[in-house]
């Protein structure tokens, strides 16, 4: 009926009857198809309403191996989708298969020598749309063999701004996946991500800020966070902050700077962290900086970042503290001379008397790991077992100061909790028992004082 439909239903025929001359046919119909996308929005409601099939068409053009001659068309018209009408359709591409589409283009297309720029930036920024969207894309792109073919393309062209920028965007989707989070690292990628966000400028901050989410998101794994302590990127990060903080007089790049912080919170998860924090002298030169952002609103986001962690790294003691550190001191019995406790207070100030144990069984914490891909059971309720649902035992016991026949001295200060009270019957001018709730019903009668 319009010529939406008419050009679809005819890439439809070539996918399902190929013949020969049936790829110029393709990159004619695709080639129109985008040009009604791009320039008509009555064609990208069409493509994307409800019941229409023009998603899946392309998706199973994009996967007939002939047709990648019209692969770059297609994928752009998926994109214009995608950047004009939101996220929801982004999840329409990912319920349709697109993403175990898009990662074997990927595989194909990174073969090609030298690889097509142009199709592998509308890839990756394809990908990196539609990522979010899809719980389980890191492990496809593992399983398909993509995982590196970003990492390597963001090697080979470090300073082609336009291919790099996406590939980044996909690498930190790939490493919310723990797993995928150590093969990178084993590849290089800290070292790779510092060279990016390591010399302070002001130039090409969009790609800094990607940089810094993917290194936050990549230094959350354990393994790749001692990788950093060893190279001494602790002090470097903190360089990095300060130069920041120095020159951003106007706080235009408060985003890059909490990034930095990111990335510092992420390191300090871990023990040899947070004591090379402390070395390098982390607590005053997050101190000082904070002080300065006090007086700016919109700063407070650093300010918080920096208050956690400081407090998740100075050393920890044990209540009460004798020493200057605290605002109290608490009396305690009598100290034997020798003795642990005795031992503990003898101890210096800033000395962190709590053992840390925290990454004491952490030294081959995904050399073994054997992932297991359930992210459904995330988003299911589970039940604490912990938690006391019975209401008789919530309620606190209330127990009495006295006893009860202490008490009873006070019983003629209060008759009405324990005499039994009478109504008055008129006819016979005597007392009857009373008796609770009879006669609600009719009329109060109170007797007269000639009555009485």
């Amino acid at each position: 009926s319009s010529r939406t439909v008419f050009l679809l239903s005819q890439l439809e025929k070539i996918n399902l009857d190929p013949v020969v001359g049936a790829s110029d046919n393709a990159r004619y119909v695709t080639s129109k198809i985008l040009h009604l996308v791009q320039s008509q929005e009555k064609t990208r409601k069409e493509m994307t309403s409800k019941g229409s099939t023009g998603i899946e068409v392309i998706l199973s053009t994009l996967e007939v191996k002939s047709f990648h001659c019209c692969s770059y068309g297609l994928i752009a018209v998926l994109h214009f989708i995608v950047m004009k009408c939101g996220g929801r359709r982004a999840s329409v591409i990912v319920a349709k298969g697109g993403t175990q589409i898009l990662l074997q283009l990927l595989l194909s297309a990174s073969k090609d020598s030298p690889p097509n720029e142009e199709l592998m930036v509308l890839l990756h920024t394809l990908l990196a749309k539609i990522g979010p969207k899809d719980k389980k894309i890191g492990m496809k792109a593992r399983i398909n063999g993509a995982l590196n073919i970003s990492l390597n393309l963001v090697k080979q062209n470090l300073h082609n701004l336009r291919l790099v920028l996406p590939c980044l965007q996909v690498l930190r989707v790939y490493s919310t996946n723990s797993v995928n989070a150590v093969s990178l690292g084993k590849n290089g990628v800290v070292e790779l991500l510092f060279k990016i966000v390591g010399p302070f400028s002001k130039k090409n901050t969009s790609l800094m800020k990607v940089a810094l989410d993917t290194l936050a998101a990549l230094l959350k794994s354990k393994t790749n966070a001692r990788r950093a302590v060893d190279r001494g990127y602790v002090q470097v990060l903190l360089t990095i902050y300060v130069d920041w903080h120095g020159h951003d007089s106007r706080h235009r790049y408060m985003l890059i700077r909490k990034g930095v912080l990111q990335c510092i919170k992420s390191i300090t998860n871990i023990k040899l962290g947070r004591k090379a924090f402390i070395d390098a002298n982390g607590m005053k030169i997050l101190y000082n900086t904070s002080q300065d952002c006090l007086a700016v609103r919109t700063l407070d986001p650093l300010v918080n970042t920096s208050s956690l962690i400081m407090r998740k790294c100075f050393p920890k003691n044990r209540l009460p503290l004798p020493t200057i550190k605290s605002a109290f001191h608490f009396q305690l019995p009598v100290i034997p001379a020798s003795g642990p406790v005795a031992q503990l207070y003898n101890l210096p100030p800033d000395v962190d008397d709590v053992v840390d144990e925290s990454d004491d069984n952490d030294d081959a914490e995904t050399e073994s790991e054997i992932e297991i891909e359930n992210d459904d059971d995330k988003d299911q309720h589970f039940k604490n077992d912990d938690i006391e649902t019975d209401i008789n035992k919530l309620k606190p016991r209330q127990e009495l100061g006295r006893s009860i026949e202490e008490l009873k001295m006070y019983e003629q200060f209060f008759p009405e909790l324990s005499e039994n009270f009478q109504e008055w019957d008129l006819v016979s001018k005597e007392p009857k028992p009373f008796v609770p709730g009879a006669n609600l019903s009719g009329p109060i009668v109170v007797p007269t004082a000639s009555e009485e």
